[in-house]
């Protein structure tokens, strides 16, 4: 094992992506000046998909510590380098303020919130304040996190490491009651508010079981794409491509089971204020999508991963990665777009839009992975001692 090796993102990928970035960009303009009602919500959906999988890296690191796991210490540096695109993900759904009127019917003039009470949380100031709350506490844990991660490594003696290790249970420990908290409001205020008559108890567990889901399938993709390129050799085994590959059948499966108690509460009760959000993402157009959802999340994982040697090969999983997280944007766009379209379509402006959010993504992580050896010293030592 190379304690020392860094990752270098070669030229032509490193250009590749400053050109998507800018024509996302270009697209982001070009949309928000010729069709903003459908570009706002493509908007959104981006920026949460992005802030879903940062969060996710944080959520993966402090589970670990949390539960004294050890199998996944040599792959820490890929949900610090995922975390590390918190502030512009937060950035990105900060710029929703401006297009608010456009997603959110409670804010436009003369909308009807439901009463004093209402209007006053979800005026724009307490629902953006809340906003940057939100993201900013999620920002300076991930920044403690990875700071305290790369003083360990620093460190020439056990006794030193220790303390940067018990730093960082508390750091876990502290951000996992944090998110439980923030996160639930958030999903409910950027999501669930997008429909201002509908409710589900159960809508912050759905989306928690889809960041798990989304980021252990973005952990896997980059440890497998890595590996192939010959980087993390001794971290990178059969037995660490089965512990992800249980992750992912166990997170998706996770998250079918939400979507199902969701969906049969709903449709046991039969109650018109909550059928409705069902009813319009069942119906003619909409049904495919309705269907490939579970399927990309659920059903092709399950299929797919049942056998051991599945969640053994790394080819199996780098597809079943992608696919699922294919299965997650495709989430946010049944949970957003039917709201604001009367059928699913999608124009050359949001491929554009997708591409440069994502090449945006892959140089915050990619710059955040070469800034620090891939495997921590501390891990390295106690991989070379249980070898």
């Amino acid at each position: 094992m190379m304690r020392g090796e860094r990752f270098v993102l070669a030229p032509m990928a490193r250009n590749l992506a400053w050109t998507l970035v800018a024509a996302g960009a270009a697209a982001v303009a070009t949309g928000l000046a010729v069709d903003p009602r459908r570009t706002w919500p493509n908007l959104l959906i981006n920026a949460f998909y992005i802030i879903a999988i940062a969060v996710a890296g944080i959520v993966f690191i402090a589970l670990q510590f949390l539960t004294g796991a050890s199998w996944n210490a040599g792959l820490r540096r890929i949900p610090e380098a995922l975390m590390a695109a918190l502030p512009a993900a937060g950035a990105m759904m900060l710029a929703l303020f401006f297009g608010r009127e456009w997603l959110y019917p409670w804010s436009r003039p003369g909308a009807d919130a439901g009463g004093a009470a209402k209007a006053i949380y979800f005026g724009a100031p307490l629902f953006f304040g809340r906003m940057a709350l939100f993201v900013g506490l999620w920002t300076i844990f991930a920044r403690l996190i990875r700071r305290a991660s790369l003083e360990q490594d620093r460190q020439r003696d056990g006794d030193g490491a220790a303390i940067y290790h018990q730093r960082l249970v508390r750091y876990s420990a502290a951000f996992t009651s944090v998110f439980a908290i923030s996160f639930s409001i958030a999903s409910f205020d950027w999501l669930m508010s997008l429909v201002p008559h509908w409710s589900s108890t159960i809508f912050a567990v759905y989306w928690f079981a889809g960041v798990l889901a989304g980021g252990t399938a973005a952990i896997t993709l980059t440890v497998v794409l890595l590996a192939e390129r010959g980087y993390l050799p001794g971290v990178v085994d059969e037995h660490r491509l089965h512990d992800l590959g249980k992750l992912l059948f166990a997170f998706s499966t996770f998250w079918a089971y939400i979507w199902l108690s969701q969906y049969l509460l709903i449709w046991y009760g039969n109650v018109p204020e909550e059928t409705t959000y069902y009813v319009s993402r069942t119906g003619e157009g909409w049904i495919a999508l309705f269907l490939l959802n579970l399927a990309l999340n659920w059903v092709i994982p399950f299929l797919v991963l049942m056998s051991r040697d599945a969640k053994r090969s790394a080819a199996i999983l780098k597809w079943i990665s992608i696919v699922m997280l294919a299965g997650r944007w495709l989430d946010l766009y049944m949970t957003v777009m039917p709201e604001m379209i009367p059928a699913p379509s999608v124009r050359p402006l949001d491929v554009v839009i997708v591409c440069g959010y994502g090449a945006a993504v892959f140089l915050i992580a990619a710059r955040a992975l070469a800034k620090a050896p891939l495997v921590p010293s501390y891990s390295a030592e106690s991989v070379s001692r249980s070898a």
